[in-house]
């Protein structure tokens, strides 16, 4: 999630704590701390909240893709993946140790040959 709508949940969120003093309690928390309703601080306030408000909107229909579970065997946009799915992943390092063996014995045996 962006900054922009970080911030702009965080306004909303003040804006419905404020509605909800009105509400329950007819206190208006923005107009106490900052000098009335009509204040011209209380009205930037007011301005900025419904404009967080309005920003606030593309949230309802957001994917948050980082909150989901996903198969580790599927992509973000969920198109399978299928590649190693059948089988497990070859181990390279007993390849190379099979190699060196290999070479060994070759050099061993050669060995023996010219021994004789």
């Amino acid at each position: 999630m962006s900054v922009v709508y970080r911030v702009a949940l965080v306004l909303v969120i003040i804006g419905a704590i404020n509605w909800g003093l009105i509400g329950f309690f007819r206190f208006d928390l923005v107009a106490y701390l900052f000098g009335g309703q009509t204040a011209v601080l209380s009205r930037w306030i007011y301005a900025f909240v419904g404009l967080a408000g309005l920003i606030s909107i593309p949230i309802l229909v957001m994917r948050f893709d980082e909150d989901e579970d996903l198969d580790p065997h599927t992509r973000i946009d969920r198109n399978p993946s299928y590649g190693m799915e059948i089988g497990e992943e070859a181990d390279f390092t007993e390849v190379k140790t099979t190699e060196v063996k290999k070479v060994e014995k070759k050099d061993s045996h050669n060995k023996n040959k010219n021994k004789k």
